[in-house]
């Protein structure tokens, strides 16, 4: 892609390490194919790529995930990691590696979330909030700057006293203060629960 394409000429001639986080590799919609850094050569040869089982799998709770990198920029990532961790449990490196071995098991999420965006989307229709396009992951963006100017940690918390509904602000990401007016919803939820969230969000009030 011309973006990675870019990117390297952007780097070409320097030091630079890129750092990649890929973790949502395998939660893309519409037929858009992953492009990471190992699928640029140049690039490959300069990049640590980080994912996790945890969201791929979606269980974060187990805190397993792995780096790639070329082995000299390994050599130098053990070095630094030893000291941030000692291990993974055990049962939890067994378990993934047996579920790794039915690539099924990975190669269907796409399918499988890009059908519950599709479903928040339909609950959603009413709703004063206006959703973003989401290409991947298991979230959406919904704005509500063109019915109000509260800030959005204002807003998060009257959807929870008020609604019940749990959304995260999205200047929590920014250091600077940043306020687009944007809350960040999770479809990563089963039938009941995405029905009950867009339901109170339909029916929030202006």
């Amino acid at each position: 892609p011309d973006d990675l394409n870019q990117l390297a000429a952007l780097i070409r001639n320097t030091d630079i390490v890129v750092l990649s986080d890929e973790v949502y590799e395998h939660i893309l919609f519409d037929g858009r194919p992953h492009c990471g850094m190992a699928t640029h050569p140049e690039l490959a040869a300069r990049s640590v790529i980080v994912s996790s089982f945890g969201k791929t799998f979606h269980v974060t709770g187990w805190r397993v995930g792995y780096c790639l990198a070329p082995a000299e920029l390994m050599t130098e990532l053990v070095k630094v990691h030893q000291f941030m961790m000692y291990a993974a449990d055990t049962p939890m490196q067994v378990g993934f590696a047996h579920y790794l071995q039915t690539p099924e098991n990975y190669l269907s999420l796409s399918a499988f979330y890009q059908q519950k965006r599709d479903r928040l989307i339909a609950l959603m229709q009413n709703s004063p909030f206006r959703l973003l396009p989401s290409a991947g992951s298991f979230f959406m963006l919904a704005s509500y700057g063109h019915f109000s100017d509260e800030p959005d940690s204002e807003m998060v918390k009257r959807l929870i006293v008020d609604h019940g509904v749990a959304t995260i602000p999205l200047s929590a990401f920014y250091m600077d203060g940043t306020d687009n007016k944007l809350i960040r919803l999770s479809f990563a939820k089963d039938e009941a629960t995405l029905e009950a969230g867009a339901a109170a969000l339909c029916a929030f009030s202006r």
